[in-house]
């Protein structure tokens, strides 16, 4: 089939998880529900953490920007899917799914570098309590979440500007729910070599790189808790890095079953159906998961909602 000039392409049809039109209206609810749980829930995050004088610190800091780049996550994809299922319409501008590539890339990798300084500020904190202070002092934290910022960005940048480069054929049907920069490179007629080169050694290099990185905070964190001769120092020390053992786990896990199952099966739609689990479930369940066992971000919700509700401050 003959290659169609990149200039001359103007819009791509997202297939979406399913074709059936009975479904469509089951979707739209399921998934109008979840971007609502996960944009109220992590907005309360923020608000907390930034309201809250006591939770002025490393821990609440990178979870604040963890819980809002969460937001930002879900907004890049849902919010499309959810206009595409109400108007009926399938089709996303050549520019809109360059635009939704950048961002998606962004965040997602941002993701995965707030979980692995979340990883090092839990083992200086359990490792080295009495230097914790000195060490992570806020200049060091806005400096950590900055260069997270850099990379992210130049990491985006240039995964876009390489699928600027692709020419397309006439089948510009993508199997998924938005812009996914794997599905993009499959559907191009030109030579996608250097884009594959780059893509995955951006992955080992953003993602496999920052997963060595918690290993290794965590196993020495392990190292420093079993060395503990208090059994309640151990409970303590365990159940401030739990919620963040969760989350990570959650995360790498759902990322590598997409990974597997597309890798197995060869369907589209049911890679499509598996991405659900990381760009949607689990930013929805992260607020829960650091919520509920936490006293400190329940001792805050409840602060807040006094001060919402009677206007008193919060002290």
């Amino acid at each position: 089939m003959k290659p169609e000039n990149l200039t001359r392409v103007s819009e791509f049809v997202l297939l979406g998880l399913s074709e059936e039109p009975d479904l469509q209206p089951l979707i739209f609810g399921l998934f109008l529900s979840m971007y609502l749980i996960t944009v109220v829930g992590n907005l309360l995050i923020v608000l907390v953490v930034s309201s809250d004088s006591h939770l002025h610190t490393p821990m609440y800091f990178f979870l604040a920007n963890l819980s809002f780049v969460d937001i930002c996550y879900t907004s890049t994809t849902i919010p499309k899917m959810l206009v595409n299922i109400e108007t009926q319409s399938k089709v996303i501008t050549y520019e809109g799914c360059i635009t939704q590539i950048y961002f998606l890339i962004l965040f997602a990798v941002l993701d995965i570098f707030l979980l692995t300084v979340m990883a090092y500020d839990r083992f200086v904190a359990i490792c080295h309590p009495l230097h914790y202070p000195v060490i992570m002092h806020p200049r060091l934290c806005g400096l950590l979440i900055l260069v997270s910022w850099i990379t992210c960005i130049l990491n985006s940048l240039l995964q876009s500007l390489m699928v600027l480069r692709l020419s397309f054929c006439a089948d510009l049907q993508i199997p998924h729910f938005f812009c996914e920069l794997n599905q993009m490179i499959q559907l191009a007629c030109s030579d996608t070599f250097l884009n594959n080169m780059v893509m995955y050694f951006a992955a080992l290099l953003l993602g496999v790189g920052p997963f060595a990185g918690i290993l290794y905070s965590y196993c020495k964190i392990v190292s420093c808790i079993r060395a503990m001769s208090s059994a309640q120092g151990k409970y303590k020390a365990f159940s401030t890095c739990a919620s963040h053992l969760s989350v990570v786990s959650l995360f790498y896990c759902t990322m590598l079953g997409v990974y597997l199952c597309s890798a197995v099966t060869h369907n589209a739609h049911s890679s499509a159906t598996a991405s659900v689990m990381y760009t949607v479930i689990t930013p929805m369940l992260n607020p829960f998961i650091y919520s509920l066992r936490n006293k400190d971000i329940t001792r805050a919700l409840k602060a807040l909602f006094v001060k919402l509700t009677t206007n008193r401050p919060i002290v």
